[in-house]
């Protein structure tokens, strides 16, 4: 009878959570409220850990297929650009960024991050989590770097919030270079890509990014730093929008971002040099064996835009720690 009522209640829980938390063996499955919003690929034949595809709370595809999947009118340029991920293009000179097997990698030649363990995976009414370790293994077999993460999935009606909190922890001594090719990134949907000459014609590119001073396009967001950014145009004639939000007490806050017009999306605090035109700046950081770097972000996907999303007053609450 104990087991049975023991039955019960697990069942019961996981109907009534609204965060639905679901692992397999090189996968984790995320549902929000009865959809599906998104999964974490973790397998070994992924070069890095990705999230893929986001969806918003009305279930639009607000990130690029490609290469997981082929579907027209998408570029299929970057075959790194996985869904969101998190990696650098140059640690102790090897990348981490550009690492597909069809790729050489910059530098030394390239890393891959692995699963080392699935801490756990908790589902709720009102959130849900997945805590997991990885190392990032350069080509000649070393673990440079552990990698320990949770990622907190929000319930909520409109938006879809995510929240990420990583650690990086040397194992050797480590340099992240300075480069413009990194590191909390996505990559959006065609129809929110800035428009742009040479993308296909189909879907129309309707997107815009903005950043917390109110700078509009590429030209002015690119290489700049800002607390956030919201990305956001029409997706499926639903005007649709992500902000991708830096933690103030993130290294270097506030960071700099290396956002395109053809749809990559990430915050960057290393590729000084590139970002400011000045060869004689240095965004390089070393960590001795046993340092830390930590690193949090929220990403909200909303409707409509920056302003009808109050994107300044959502950051503002995440500053505050809500």
């Amino acid at each position: 009878m104990r087991r049975q009522w023991f039955i019960v209640f697990i069942t019961g829980s996981l109907l009534w959570a609204q965060v639905k938390i679901s692992r397999a063996p090189d996968r984790i499955d995320v549902e929000i409220d009865g959809k599906p919003f998104t999964t974490f690929f973790i397998g070994p034949e992924a070069p890095k850990p990705y999230l893929h595809p986001l969806r918003s709370a009305s279930g639009k595809v607000v990130t690029r297929y490609y290469p997981m999947e082929l579907r027209e009118g998408e570029r299929r340029d970057h075959p790194h650009h996985r869904g969101l991920w998190f990696t650098h293009g140059d640690v102790n000179g090897w990348d981490f960024w550009a690492n597909e097997p069809s790729q050489k990698g910059v530098g030394k030649g390239k890393g891959k991050v692995v699963l080392k363990e699935v801490i756990g995976v908790k589902s709720g009414p009102k959130q849900g989590s997945i805590e997991a370790s990885f190392d990032w293994v350069d080509g000649a077999g070393t673990v440079l770097l552990n990698e320990h993460r949770t990622m907190v999935f929000h319930s909520h009606p409109q938006l879809r919030i995510v929240d990420f909190d990583i650690t990086l922890t040397a194992r050797e001594k480590v340099k992240f270079g300075d480069t413009k090719e990194g590191t909390f990134a996505l990559r959006l949907a065609p129809s929110l890509e800035e428009p742009a000459r040479g993308a296909p014609p189909t879907p129309p590119r309707t997107g815009k990014m903005v950043n917390a001073e109110g700078l509009e396009g590429e030209s002015q967001v690119w290489g700049k730093r800002s607390a956030w950014v919201d990305y956001f145009g029409e997706v499926d004639g639903e005007k649709l929008g992500i902000a991708i939000f830096d933690h103030p007490q993130n290294p270097k806050h506030p960071t700099f971002w290396h956002s395109r017009s053809y749809g990559l999306f990430a915050a960057n605090i290393f590729g000084e040099h590139d970002f400011m035109a000045d060869k004689t700046r240095d965004g390089s950081i070393t960590l001795e064996p046993g340092g830390t770097l930590r690193f949090r972000y929220r990403v909200v996907i909303h409707p409509g835009d920056y302003r009808s999303a109050n994107i300044a007053e959502l950051y503002r609450q995440y500053a505050a720690g809500k």
